[in-house]
């Protein structure tokens, strides 16, 4: 399957609901309305395009409208045309691992799929040349270790882990020494769930950060928060707790293959000017794809 379907099928919800919207709105009113405009800015904050997007694409379908009448009345292309900018204008594709280990910091919510993200992520690198390692650092939940365990065996990569309830910033300075003394390419570290309303817990995470960057200068090289597309704008309030509690270089986006508001990733990003790395369209291994401006905003808005 191409990349470009694997983008339609997993945004399929939020476009069948975007498209049935757009279509009504555009056959009832041949012309450009107040009216037609009203509705066409409900349906893309039903998308959750967020407020500042979406008055960018009705600023471009009334130029558009203004300038070439009714042939300038199709916002599929229009707003296609508005997404695809705003989202390529941040590096939104992962680059080549430094000379060296490169260590991704996962972090997030409970529920958003790190641990799955983290393994996933050690795949798409192996599947590239590199090889990686996976480090367990959500210690409180024993669950959590067993599941990246299993994943590991999965994907063939190893697992470094500590005992039951240790300190998860030793069990990440331990994991660094593991994978620099496999000559690993990546480590991908799996993090606790945490609510971002939780100091101690926000404390325990820049702990982390803080031990990894004493560890091996210039780690954390990524810092990826891992957000569940169904979340919808909640989600917003979350990246921005993240980012000051440490410095994100990037989101991961999950579960969009499962909910009609995938438009919630243009949201985030023009709000935090975040770059979208990966996004999970489905369970599969090759379903967490690195993120393409482009082909997002084309399966978003096809006609």
């Amino acid at each position: 399957m191409g990349l470009i379907q694997k983008f339609r099928e997993g945004l399929h919800k939020t476009h069948a609901r975007l498209a049935h919207e757009i279509k009504r709105i555009v056959t009832a009113s041949p012309k450009l309305t107040a009216r037609s405009l009203e509705e066409l800015e409900a349906s893309l904050i039903a998308a959750d395009l967020g407020p500042a997007m979406t008055e960018r694409i009705l600023a471009a379908v009334k130029k558009s409208y203004e300038t070439q009448g009714r042939a300038g009345w199709d916002v599929f292309a229009v707003a296609r045309a508005e997404v695809e900018k705003s989202l390529g204008a941040a590096r939104l594709q992962p680059g080549p691992p430094p000379e060296g280990l490169n260590i991704i910091l996962l972090v997030g919510v409970n529920g958003t799929g790190k641990t799955t993200t983290a393994a996933k992520l050690a795949h798409w690198a192996q599947g590239r040349g590199h090889t990686a390692a996976l480090a367990a650092c959500d210690t409180f939940r024993a669950a959590a270790v067993e599941q990246l365990k299993l994943w590991g065996e999965r994907v063939k990569t190893p697992v470094i882990c500590g005992a039951p309830g240790a300190d998860p910033a030793a069990v990440a300075h331990d994991a660094v020494a593991a994978a620099q003394a496999r000559r690993a390419d990546y480590l991908f570290i799996d993090t606790a769930g945490r609510q971002h309303t939780r100091h101690n817990l926000m404390q325990e995470l820049q702990k982390v950060h803080r031990t990894l960057r004493k560890k091996l200068p210039g780690a954390p090289h990524e810092t990826l928060l891992v957000l569940d597309a169904s979340t919808g704008m909640n989600a917003l309030a979350q990246a921005r707790e993240f980012n000051k509690a440490v410095p994100l270089t990037g989101l991961v986006i999950t579960k969009l293959d499962g909910t009609s508001k995938g438009g919630m990733v243009v949201a985030i990003q023009q709000e935090l000017g975040l770059p979208v790395k990966f996004i999970g369209l489905g369970e599969k291994l090759e379903d967490l794809q690195p993120f393409d401006a482009s082909q997002f905003a084309q399966a978003l808005f096809e006609e």
